[in-house]
């Protein structure tokens, strides 16, 4: 690897066998989520992302709201699969909940009306970069972790039970912990079909 970030960036993956241990402090966890939604960019400067970082009990409602959710619409006979899941995320020590202020996309589409169709894919974009810089010091921490999707089917109990702003979108979900297991081997596609170089 050619750089210190290159190797963080290959120590970072997708490990859902997590315990309800931290190999870290809870203040190490604020800081790192501090530091990385203070830092990462974001279109116009807009600075919409918005994180959300539950403990303990905290944490565990989320699923259990989450399942709930879910057990209202996925058939009985194929929820065991969906439980189990559910489990595993619960299993955790933690989660990170990443929104994205609505209200502050739709002041900057006001204001340029030019890019105002382009304005939620940049917020996207600069959401995707603050999960990944979380994640990558997460792991560098030696903290394991996914990225999980049940937005929009549990925003508003989301929104109710932790009092958030109505304007908050939630984005995704990251469950993290210390890892139970190592994650698997993964298979890259070769690069020479991935990029290309012209001199």
């Amino acid at each position: 690897m050619a750089n210190e970030f290159l190797t963080l960036a290959e120590k970072r993956r997708t490990i859902y066998t997590l315990s309800k241990e931290s190999t870290v402090p809870d203040d190490k966890i604020r800081e790192i989520v501090y530091e990385a939604v203070k830092h990462t960019p974001s279109s116009f400067n807009s600075q919409s992302a918005r994180a959300v970082v539950l403990f303990g009990k905290h944490h565990d409602k989320l699923w259990e709201i989450t399942t709930q959710v879910l057990k209202a619409i996925v058939p009985e006979d194929q929820f065991a699969s969906t439980q189990k899941r559910m489990d595993g995320f619960r299993a955790a020590y933690g989660t990170i909940l990443y929104f994205e202020d609505m209200a502050v996309i739709e002041e900057l589409q006001a204001k340029f009306p030019t890019y105002q169709e382009r304005f939620p894919t940049w917020s996207q974009q600069s959401s995707g970069m603050l999960q990944y810089v979380i994640w990558t010091a997460l792991a560098n921490e030696g903290l394991g972790a996914s990225l999980q999707h049940y937005n929009p089917l549990i925003d508003e109990q989301v929104r109710a039970e932790w009092s958030l702003p109505e304007t908050w979108e939630l984005i995704a979900q990251m469950p993290f912990g210390k890892p139970t297991a190592p994650p698997g081997d993964k298979e890259f596609k070769p690069l020479e079909e991935r990029v290309k170089i012209f001199t």
